[in-house]
């Protein structure tokens, strides 16, 4: 087993309680429409589901799908990753081509070659810290964080000891390249709505 599955199934197992059981609650409670859940670091956050998230959301999705077969994006699925409790659905991932599923039927955080998370004010801190931490740990190559109310975006790369080496910053407009990157592509930002 990889040492970075060892962290993961010890991070599931705190105290009896575990991710599976967490998600279970979840299925079985009456999550409001237009809500979506996740777990970071043992805390279940519900977070709505605005107008000004999904743009950003999809049209990254659809700059994604120029490149990618549909197959290889998720937007909000279940991943598990590195740390206490942490089963996120990231708004946009990006896996690589020969990604497969673990024992339990979810993708494997080690088949994740890019992370977009589009921030609300609620749950920015998650984006910005312990959700950061998780996907540098799992050794994610890419992670983008945008921020509608500020109209920036944040891009972290070359992920190790659990930690991003690289960070950069621009406004809205800006493109974010990737093409040094297992992403291999150029995002606009000049669409994307402020809040």
């Amino acid at each position: 087993m990889t040492v970075l599955a060892d962290r993961i199934e010890m991070a599931e197992s705190t105290d009896g309680l575990t991710l599976d059981m967490m998600f279970e609650w979840l299925e079985k409670m009456p999550v409001p429409e237009g809500y979506k859940a996740e777990v970071v670091g043992g805390n279940i956050f519900m977070t709505p589901q605005r107008d000004t998230p999904w743009e950003i959301i999809a049209d990254i999705y659809d700059q994604l799908r120029v490149k990618y077969p549909r197959k290889r994006i998720k937007s909000d699925v279940r991943i598990d990753y590195p740390g206490h409790l942490n089963g996120f659905a990231s708004d946009v991932t990006l896996l690589s081509e020969s990604a497969t599923r673990n024992d339990k039927g979810l993708w494997r955080c080690e088949d994740v070659e890019f992370i977009a998370e589009v921030i609300s004010r609620r749950t920015a801190g998650n984006d910005y810290g312990p959700k950061k931490d998780a996907y540098a740990a799992a050794d994610v190559p890419v992670y983008l964080i945008v921020d509608p109310y500020a109209g920036e975006w944040h891009l972290h790369t070359l992920p190790k000891d659990g930690t991003y080496h690289g960070d950069v910053g621009f406004g809205f407009g800006e493109e974010i390249d990737l093409t040094g990157t297992p992403v291999g592509l150029v995002l606009e930002t000049d669409g994307f709505p402020r809040d």
